[in-house]
């Protein structure tokens, strides 16, 4: 008589957990959090949750800020601001305002997409295996602890702040480069911006997620997250140095 084939227990799949619990113990559980995930890799309410926090505190920072002034003055401290036909301006004021209000939230979803396809071929670099799906997964619930902590801040700022006083660019101080001023140089405050505390949480989770999720080492998650990093960090530096 053949042996009843037997039933994955809960251990060697990992814990069942609710969308609801999955939202909550990624701040408290993640690691049991993650566990959950690797049996049932789940995105769309924590995507909607990142996307929500986006379009609030856009749709407040554009309600308690003159944007338009902003972007205006801006391109007024430029150096060639004086060769720009003031047509022109007014056309970048209305491209700048739009971009902010319309593409950034749009960008939610994009960001989720790409950064997922980097896990995947990170953790493929590293000798392991993810599925595209579990990606995704790790990629929107690792951002979303430091996600909403930002917003957080970033609302507390926009109304506890004259409105005049407000750097749309700097409403999260939580690096270096934020508390550099208007002066500096731009290579400089992109590469100190690097080192964000939110960021560092941020890779700590993604680290976390993929070791579980993907069942990589300790070290193969770290290296994953910090070469990502590393290439971001590379990039944002060379795009200021570009632009400055």
């Amino acid at each position: 008589m053949s042996d009843p084939i037997a039933v994955p227990s809960a251990s060697a799949t990992g814990p069942e957990m609710s969308t609801a619990e999955t939202l909550t113990g990624i701040f408290f559980e993640p690691s049991r959090t993650f566990e959950s995930l690797r049996a049932r890799p789940r995105f769309l309410v924590a995507g909607i949750i990142l996307l929500a926090l986006t379009c609030i505190v856009t749709a407040i920072l554009y309600s308690r800020v003159d944007m338009g002034q902003y972007i205006r003055d801006r391109l007024e401290r430029s150096p060639n601001a004086a060769q720009v036909p003031e047509a022109q301006k007014e056309t970048q004021v209305r491209v700048g305002k739009a971009i902010g209000a319309f593409v950034v939230p749009l960008s939610v979803p994009i960001v989720i997409a790409g950064g997922a396809a980097l896990y995947m071929l990170g953790v493929m670099a590293f000798g392991g295996a993810i599925s595209y799906l579990k990606a995704v997964s790790v990629w929107t619930y690792s951002s979303l602890p430091p996600a909403l902590l930002g917003a957080l801040v970033a609302i507390l700022v926009l109304f506890l702040k004259a409105p005049d006083s407000i750097d749309p660019e700097r409403l999260v101080a939580t690096n270096p480069g934020a508390l550099l001023g208007e002066e500096s140089s731009k290579v400089l405050v992109a590469a100190l911006s690097q080192f964000d505390l939110l960021r560092f949480y941020g890779l700590f989770l993604a680290a976390l997620g993929l070791r579980k999720v993907a069942k990589l080492s300790s070290t193969q998650a770290w290296g994953v997250v910090i070469a990502l990093w590393a290439i971001a960090a590379v990039l944002r530096v060379g795009l200021a140095a570009i632009r400055g």
